[in-house]
């Protein structure tokens, strides 16, 4: 989701400033009231109105065995998730190891190989 525009921004602290509640703020620009409370908070506090950087998550738990992973896959791209967690010696959730694969964009095998269907053709 995008911040609102600065523009925006100057317009609903105009209005705060000339008297306006932040009701009728938040009807005249169809905000929510608690977006406006929270614009006029942030002016008390810091004097700003911009809208804060984006925040990004911790890096992920992965990370430091992604290349592994890489080459363990191109040498055996048909091992399941359990197959690669243990070539590899890890203590990861079957999981994390998914998201690890999609996240490099990688394929694996889904299941381990069973007996075939009896009733539809393999």
């Amino acid at each position: 989701m995008k911040p609102y525009s600065m523009d925006l921004r100057v317009r609903v602290r105009a209005d705060c400033d000339n008297g306006l509640t932040t009701a009728q703020v938040a009807a005249k620009y169809t905000v929510s009231p608690a977006w406006v409370r929270r614009l006029q908070q942030r002016r008390r506090e810091t004097g700003a109105v911009a809208p804060r950087a984006a925040r990004h998550g911790p890096p992920p738990s992965w990370g430091a065995y992604a290349g592994r992973l890489r080459d363990e896959l191109r040498q055996q791209p048909d091992a399941t998730l359990a197959e690669l967690r243990d070539r590899l010696g890890l203590a990861a959730a079957l999981s994390t190891l998914w998201r690890a694969v999609a996240a490099l964009r990688l394929t694996v095998k889904k299941k381990s190989s069973g007996r075939p269907s009896g009733t539809a053709p393999t």
